[in-house]
Protein backbone atom coordinates (compact mmCIF):
# COMPACT_ATOMS: atom_id res chain seq x y z
CA UNK A 1 0.00 0.00 0.00
CA UNK A 2 1.44 3.36 -0.94
CA UNK A 3 2.26 5.31 2.25
CA UNK A 4 0.55 9.04 2.22
CA UNK A 5 3.25 11.51 3.93
CA UNK A 6 0.79 14.16 4.10
CA UNK A 7 -0.87 12.83 7.14
CA UNK A 8 -4.12 13.47 8.50
CA UNK A 9 -3.51 11.08 11.33
CA UNK A 10 -0.97 11.56 13.49
CA UNK A 11 -0.19 9.78 16.39
CA UNK A 12 2.48 11.86 18.03
CA UNK A 13 0.04 14.58 17.59
CA UNK A 14 -2.77 13.26 18.94
CA UNK A 15 -0.90 11.99 22.52
CA UNK A 16 0.46 15.76 22.47
CA UNK A 17 -3.27 16.86 22.48
CA UNK A 18 -4.27 14.44 24.96
CA UNK A 19 -1.67 14.02 27.13
CA UNK A 20 0.40 17.38 26.74
CA UNK A 21 4.11 18.27 27.63
CA UNK A 22 4.04 14.76 29.12
CA UNK A 23 3.32 13.10 25.88
CA UNK A 24 7.40 13.36 25.35
CA UNK A 25 7.60 10.84 27.96
CA UNK A 26 6.07 8.42 25.86
CA UNK A 27 8.55 5.71 24.59
CA UNK A 28 9.54 5.77 20.75
CA UNK A 29 8.73 1.88 20.39
CA UNK A 30 5.20 2.51 22.19
CA UNK A 31 4.78 5.64 19.48
CA UNK A 32 5.30 2.95 16.44
CA UNK A 33 3.20 -0.15 18.32
CA UNK A 34 0.37 2.45 17.95
CA UNK A 35 0.68 3.76 15.06
CA UNK A 36 0.92 -0.19 14.14
CA UNK A 37 -1.99 -0.79 15.88
CA UNK A 38 -4.32 1.86 14.41
CA UNK A 39 -3.07 1.19 10.75
CA UNK A 40 -2.02 4.61 10.52
CA UNK A 41 -1.08 4.23 6.84
CA UNK A 42 -4.30 2.34 5.96
CA UNK A 43 -6.17 4.96 7.35
CA UNK A 44 -4.47 7.74 5.91
CA UNK A 45 -4.57 6.48 2.36
CA UNK A 46 -7.80 6.46 2.39
CA UNK A 47 -8.09 10.31 4.50
CA UNK A 48 -6.18 11.31 1.26
CA UNK A 49 -8.27 9.67 -1.59
CA UNK A 50 -11.37 10.72 0.53
CA UNK A 51 -9.65 14.62 1.15
CA UNK A 52 -12.47 16.06 -0.60
CA UNK A 53 -15.18 14.14 0.59
CA UNK A 54 -17.80 15.59 3.68
CA UNK A 55 -20.62 13.94 5.90
CA UNK A 56 -22.34 10.97 4.36
CA UNK A 57 -20.72 10.38 0.90
CA UNK A 58 -17.78 10.27 3.15
CA UNK A 59 -19.65 7.50 5.63
CA UNK A 60 -20.41 5.78 2.13
CA UNK A 61 -16.56 6.04 0.82
CA UNK A 62 -15.55 4.32 3.90
CA UNK A 63 -17.24 1.45 3.74
CA UNK A 64 -16.65 1.31 -0.42
CA UNK A 65 -12.95 1.23 0.69
CA UNK A 66 -13.35 -1.16 3.32
CA UNK A 67 -15.18 -3.04 0.68
CA UNK A 68 -18.17 -3.43 3.62
CA UNK A 69 -21.48 -4.08 2.35
CA UNK A 70 -24.82 -3.69 3.88
CA UNK A 71 -28.11 -5.60 4.40
CA UNK A 72 -30.67 -3.27 5.32
CA UNK A 73 -34.37 -4.10 6.86
CA UNK A 74 -37.23 -2.08 7.78
CA UNK A 75 -36.53 1.25 5.87
CA UNK A 76 -40.29 2.02 5.84
CA UNK A 77 -40.06 2.80 9.39
CA UNK A 78 -37.72 5.36 8.75
CA UNK A 79 -39.83 8.62 9.40
CA UNK A 80 -39.99 10.83 5.69
CA UNK A 81 -37.08 13.61 5.90
CA UNK A 82 -40.12 15.96 5.06
CA UNK A 83 -41.28 15.04 8.37
CA UNK A 84 -40.60 18.36 10.75
CA UNK A 85 -40.59 16.32 13.96
CA UNK A 86 -36.59 15.37 15.00
CA UNK A 87 -35.56 12.15 15.96
CA UNK A 88 -33.58 10.39 18.10
CA UNK A 89 -32.18 7.28 16.74
CA UNK A 90 -30.59 4.83 19.31
CA UNK A 91 -28.35 1.38 18.03
CA UNK A 92 -26.40 -1.40 20.13
CA UNK A 93 -23.05 -0.83 19.39
CA UNK A 94 -21.41 -4.31 18.64
CA UNK A 95 -18.00 -2.71 16.87
CA UNK A 96 -17.75 0.55 18.54
CA UNK A 97 -16.12 1.33 14.74
CA UNK A 98 -17.60 0.25 11.07
CA UNK A 99 -21.27 -0.23 12.80
CA UNK A 100 -21.50 3.86 13.50
CA UNK A 101 -20.29 4.10 9.77
CA UNK A 102 -22.43 2.12 8.37
CA UNK A 103 -25.65 3.00 10.39
CA UNK A 104 -24.50 7.08 9.41
CA UNK A 105 -24.11 6.16 6.06
CA UNK A 106 -27.94 4.88 5.90
CA UNK A 107 -29.48 7.89 7.69
CA UNK A 108 -27.54 10.60 6.29
CA UNK A 109 -28.66 9.42 2.54
CA UNK A 110 -32.27 9.50 4.14
CA UNK A 111 -32.36 13.06 5.77
CA UNK A 112 -29.58 14.31 3.08
CA UNK A 113 -27.06 14.65 6.36
CA UNK A 114 -29.39 16.02 8.58
CA UNK A 115 -28.33 14.07 11.31
CA UNK A 116 -25.33 13.98 14.19
CA UNK A 117 -23.32 12.01 16.03
CA UNK A 118 -22.94 11.89 19.97
CA UNK A 119 -19.24 10.34 19.70
CA UNK A 120 -15.69 10.31 21.33
CA UNK A 121 -13.89 13.17 20.72
CA UNK A 122 -11.00 11.45 19.57
CA UNK A 123 -12.95 11.23 16.14
CA UNK A 124 -12.67 14.71 15.66
CA UNK A 125 -9.49 14.44 13.99
CA UNK A 126 -11.28 12.53 10.87
CA UNK A 127 -12.06 15.94 9.14
CA UNK A 128 -14.70 14.71 6.61
CA UNK A 129 -16.54 12.94 10.17
CA UNK A 130 -16.24 15.88 12.13
CA UNK A 131 -18.82 17.99 10.26
CA UNK A 132 -21.55 15.31 11.59
CA UNK A 133 -20.01 14.79 15.21
CA UNK A 134 -21.05 16.19 18.89
CA UNK A 135 -17.73 15.81 20.21
CA UNK A 136 -17.44 13.96 23.79
CA UNK A 137 -14.32 13.89 26.13
CA UNK A 138 -14.17 10.29 26.82
CA UNK A 139 -10.36 9.93 27.95
CA UNK A 140 -10.34 12.37 31.13
CA UNK A 141 -13.19 13.10 33.86
CA UNK A 142 -16.19 14.70 32.07
CA UNK A 143 -15.81 18.15 31.69
CA UNK A 144 -18.19 20.48 32.81
CA UNK A 145 -19.35 21.16 29.65
CA UNK A 146 -20.87 18.24 29.06
CA UNK A 147 -24.38 19.06 29.78
CA UNK A 148 -23.90 22.45 27.62
CA UNK A 149 -22.75 19.76 24.58
CA UNK A 150 -25.57 17.61 25.27
CA UNK A 151 -28.15 20.08 25.56
CA UNK A 152 -26.91 21.38 22.17
CA UNK A 153 -27.11 18.31 20.58
CA UNK A 154 -31.14 18.06 21.44
CA UNK A 155 -32.13 21.68 20.88
CA UNK A 156 -30.85 21.43 17.36
CA UNK A 157 -32.54 21.12 14.10
CA UNK A 158 -30.52 17.99 13.53
CA UNK A 159 -31.80 13.93 13.90
CA UNK A 160 -29.78 13.05 16.70
CA UNK A 161 -27.45 8.98 16.39
CA UNK A 162 -26.38 7.69 19.61
CA UNK A 163 -25.36 4.58 21.12
CA UNK A 164 -26.16 4.70 24.63
CA UNK A 165 -24.15 2.05 25.87
CA UNK A 166 -21.23 4.42 25.35
CA UNK A 167 -18.68 1.82 24.77
CA UNK A 168 -19.09 -0.99 22.31
CA UNK A 169 -20.60 -4.24 23.26
CA UNK A 170 -18.85 -7.03 25.89
CA UNK A 171 -19.54 -10.93 25.61
CA UNK A 172 -20.16 -12.34 29.34
CA UNK A 173 -21.06 -15.77 29.80
CA UNK A 174 -21.16 -16.35 26.10
CA UNK A 175 -23.50 -13.47 24.92
CA UNK A 176 -22.24 -10.44 22.79
CA UNK A 177 -24.39 -7.67 24.30
CA UNK A 178 -24.07 -3.81 25.28
CA UNK A 179 -23.26 -2.79 28.65
CA UNK A 180 -26.13 -1.01 30.63
CA UNK A 181 -27.53 1.60 28.21
CA UNK A 182 -27.26 5.27 29.82
CA UNK A 183 -30.42 7.55 30.73
CA UNK A 184 -29.45 10.76 28.74
CA UNK A 185 -31.08 9.55 25.41
CA UNK A 186 -34.73 9.05 27.72
CA UNK A 187 -35.07 12.16 29.39
CA UNK A 188 -33.53 14.39 26.62
CA UNK A 189 -35.81 12.86 24.21
CA UNK A 190 -39.10 13.32 26.49
CA UNK A 191 -37.30 17.10 27.28
CA UNK A 192 -37.16 17.93 23.54
CA UNK A 193 -40.10 15.77 22.56
CA UNK A 194 -38.18 13.53 20.30
CA UNK A 195 -39.43 10.23 18.94
CA UNK A 196 -36.58 7.64 19.62
CA UNK A 197 -36.14 5.27 16.50
CA UNK A 198 -34.65 1.66 17.77
CA UNK A 199 -31.88 0.29 15.28
CA UNK A 200 -30.25 -3.21 15.24
CA UNK A 201 -26.87 -3.50 14.19
CA UNK A 202 -25.64 -7.49 13.85
CA UNK A 203 -21.94 -8.00 14.51
CA UNK A 204 -19.47 -8.99 16.55
CA UNK A 205 -15.94 -8.20 16.97
CA UNK A 206 -12.48 -10.63 17.95
CA UNK A 207 -12.21 -13.10 20.22
CA UNK A 208 -8.81 -11.45 21.33
CA UNK A 209 -11.23 -8.38 22.02
CA UNK A 210 -13.53 -9.57 24.07
CA UNK A 211 -11.08 -11.30 26.18
CA UNK A 212 -8.86 -7.87 26.63
CA UNK A 213 -11.78 -6.19 27.18
CA UNK A 214 -13.02 -7.61 29.97
CA UNK A 215 -9.92 -7.84 31.42
CA UNK A 216 -9.43 -4.34 31.14
CA UNK A 217 -13.14 -3.26 32.82
CA UNK A 218 -12.44 -5.82 35.60
CA UNK A 219 -8.35 -5.33 36.54
CA UNK A 220 -7.28 -1.75 34.81
CA UNK A 221 -10.99 -0.11 34.62
CA UNK A 222 -9.09 3.65 34.66
CA UNK A 223 -7.77 3.15 31.24
CA UNK A 224 -10.12 1.21 28.09
CA UNK A 225 -7.11 -0.71 27.03
CA UNK A 226 -10.26 -2.72 24.47
CA UNK A 227 -10.78 1.41 22.69
CA UNK A 228 -6.77 1.35 21.41
CA UNK A 229 -7.90 -1.92 19.25
CA UNK A 230 -10.87 -0.52 17.90
CA UNK A 231 -9.74 0.53 14.22
CA UNK A 232 -7.83 -2.68 14.15
CA UNK A 233 -10.89 -4.51 14.58
CA UNK A 234 -12.46 -2.09 12.20
CA UNK A 235 -9.62 -3.44 10.05
CA UNK A 236 -10.56 -7.14 10.35
CA UNK A 237 -13.94 -6.04 8.90
CA UNK A 238 -12.93 -5.04 5.56
CA UNK A 239 -14.94 -7.52 2.70
CA UNK A 240 -17.78 -8.09 5.43
CA UNK A 241 -21.42 -7.90 4.74
CA UNK A 242 -23.17 -6.38 8.01
CA UNK A 243 -27.12 -6.50 8.46
CA UNK A 244 -29.02 -3.13 9.88
CA UNK A 245 -32.40 -3.77 11.05
CA UNK A 246 -34.65 -0.13 11.92
CA UNK A 247 -37.27 -0.42 14.39
CA UNK A 248 -40.59 1.73 14.44
CA UNK A 249 -40.32 5.08 16.19
CA UNK A 250 -41.34 4.52 19.77
CA UNK A 251 -43.35 8.03 20.75
CA UNK A 252 -41.55 10.32 23.42
CA UNK A 253 -44.92 10.30 25.55
CA UNK A 254 -44.59 6.41 26.30
CA UNK A 255 -41.09 7.30 28.76
CA UNK A 256 -43.81 8.71 31.57
CA UNK A 257 -43.38 8.42 35.18
CA UNK A 258 -44.19 4.98 35.43
CA UNK A 259 -40.82 4.11 35.25
CA UNK A 260 -37.52 5.79 35.98
CA UNK A 261 -35.01 7.01 32.83
CA UNK A 262 -32.89 4.01 33.40
CA UNK A 263 -35.61 1.40 33.31
CA UNK A 264 -37.06 3.26 29.77
CA UNK A 265 -33.32 3.17 28.65
CA UNK A 266 -33.05 -0.68 29.34
CA UNK A 267 -37.00 -1.15 27.84
CA UNK A 268 -35.36 0.78 24.86
CA UNK A 269 -32.23 -1.26 24.54
CA UNK A 270 -34.86 -4.81 25.35
CA UNK A 271 -36.90 -3.44 21.74
CA UNK A 272 -33.26 -3.25 20.08
CA UNK A 273 -32.33 -6.46 20.96
CA UNK A 274 -35.80 -7.81 19.49
CA UNK A 275 -34.99 -6.42 16.20
CA UNK A 276 -32.32 -9.22 15.95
Amino acid sequence: MEVITEKTIDIKKILKSKMGSKAKWVPSPVVCWLRHIIHEDFLNTFLWQARDLKGTPWLEACLEYQGVTLEVEGLENLPSKDDPKRYTFVSNHPLGGIDGVAIGSVIGKHYDDNFRYLVNDLLMNLPGLAPLCIPINMTTKKSRSFPEVIEAGFQSNHHILMFPAGLCSRRRNGIIRDLPWKKTFISKSVEYQRDVVPIYFEGQNSNFFYRLSNFSDRYVKKINLAMLFLVDEMYKNNGKTFRIKFGKPIPWQTFDQSKSPMEWAEFVKNKVYSLS
